[in-house]
């Protein structure tokens, strides 16, 4: 005699299983989409940075003369590849040739100035930078200038960035920047030495402030 009670219940528990199966394979089929899209959403997003990431070298000794007038209505004239350092009794005023290596625009937050030559690799503290008081912006492949000045004789790093300049001592430069939107910050480091009448100007170190170190 057929059984149909333990028939019925087998097929239930077949389709259950089938049910079961159909579920599991759906279940995966959607995170393996989800993770697709995430991986194609972070793709995106470091492309869209990348196309968007400055990053700052000293400019090249070919590249255009540069002049600026401080407010004080003092000019200074910068070579391509150069800085130009000058010094008065109320102020030391300094300027760097820059170039714009990346892909997007930089815009200078802040500096740091610092006597002879550096040997620490370590980032330099953030809360160690003067605020840029003028908008600076360097368009991406292109040429520009950084420039501020010390207008506090009474600072001890007043006098002795004025007497290194006198001496023809080494200086190093901190510039901190980063893209349009205020991110991807990075520190350059720029090495300032005297050869004959000119300060040549070379980036020797380039820190992340916002992501890990390529390094």
């Amino acid at each position: 005699m057929t059984d149909w009670a333990t028939i019925a219940s087998l097929l239930t528990a077949g389709g259950t299983l089938v049910l079961a199966v159909a579920t599991f394979a759906s279940v995966r089929s959607a995170n393996r989409s989800a993770r697709t899209s995430e991986r194609v959403a972070r793709t995106a997003e470091r492309s869209l940075l990348v196309g968007q990431r400055p990053l700052l070298v000293n400019s090249r000794l070919q590249d255009p003369q540069q002049k600026v007038q401080y407010r004080e209505g003092i000019w200074l004239t910068v070579d391509g590849g150069t800085a130009e350092l000058e010094v008065t009794d109320q102020a030391v005023y300094l300027a760097i040739s820059v170039r714009n290596v990346g892909t997007g625009l930089a815009v200078l937050h802040g500096w740091d100035v610092r006597v002879g030559l550096e040997t620490d690799r370590s980032r330099p503290p953030l809360e160690e930078f003067t605020p840029q008081q003028l908008d600076i912006y360097v368009a991406p492949g292109d040429d520009g200038l950084w420039l501020s000045a010390l207008r506090d004789p009474a600072a001890g790093i007043f006098q002795a960035v004025a007497d290194a300049v006198k001496a023809g001592e080494p200086l190093v430069i901190n510039l901190l920047y980063g893209d349009f939107e205020g991110g991807q910050r990075v520190i350059t480091q720029f090495s300032l030495r005297q050869s004959g009448e000119r300060w040549l100007a070379q980036a020797i170190r380039h820190f992340n402030v916002d992501q890990p170190d390529p390094r």
